[in-house]
């Protein structure tokens, strides 16, 4: 079954006036690896792009007191007024009146190998696979936002949506489709390892929603597609 799945980052000593350094750093490290595959084209310009920004009060049942969706296609590129989607300048506007109990959401995407049924009732393994822009929210929580979860979700999380890119039961899998989870898996270590390294984080977890934690599993399940 489908999960979602998580990467929670926690930073030593971490002062919410921070927060928005923090944000910057990781959507950078993001945009790295979205753009590792090459110059965005027309039809995905948003690559390394803030795609959309919200921000919620109090808890995830209110309603966002800021949210602006960028427009990042092929129209903008003849539109001058494009630099609010780069990610100092998103950052900077949606931070721009900090409170703690408030969360910091951030759309980006990047490119995964998915698969695309031919046609209904099609197998996943009879598909055509292709690299397909994929959504990921990065928030920053404030310390008094839904009643102090940050302690366990991170001062940061990652939401990558459901596991199904990097997730298969091995027993399913064929050595072509076997190459396309692989790539993906290789994607998100990267980006995990890119923050570890370049973020000052103090501890991280990848996990799904079901409480399991992945990195260990997506390492071995590398290896044995390798």
């Amino acid at each position: 079954m489908a999960d979602q799945l998580y990467l929670s980052l926690w930073y030593p000593n971490f002062r919410f006036q921070s927060l928005p350094a923090a944000l910057t750093g990781v959507l950078k490290q993001f945009a790295v690896i979205a753009l590792s595959d090459g110059k965005p084209d027309k039809a995905h310009l948003d690559l390394g792009r803030v795609s959309a920004a919200s921000v919620y009060p109090i808890d995830w049942t209110e309603s966002p007191t800021y949210q602006r969706i960028y427009v990042n296609d092929a129209r903008a590129e003849e539109n001058p007024d494009t630099a609010g989607s780069l990610i100092e300048n998103a950052v900077l506007e949606a931070t721009e009146q900090l409170h703690e109990d408030q969360a910091y959401e951030f759309e980006m995407r990047w490119m995964l190998w998915l698969p695309e049924l031919a046609g209904e009732g099609d197998a996943e393994l009879d598909a055509i696979w292709k690299l397909q822009p994929a959504r990921v929210r990065i928030i920053g929580f404030g310390p008094d936002f839904d009643a102090g979860a940050f302690e366990q979700n991170g001062q940061i999380r990652v939401d990558f949506g459901l596991d199904t890119p990097w997730i298969m039961d091995d027993e399913a899998v064929d050595i072509q489709t076997a190459k396309y989870i692989q790539k993906n898996i290789e994607k998100l270590l990267a980006f995990t390892l890119s923050v570890e390294k370049h973020c000052g984080i103090s501890s991280r977890l990848l996990w799904t929603e079901s409480g399991e934690p992945l990195a260990e599993k997506l390492i071995a399940k590398l290896q044995r597609l390798n």
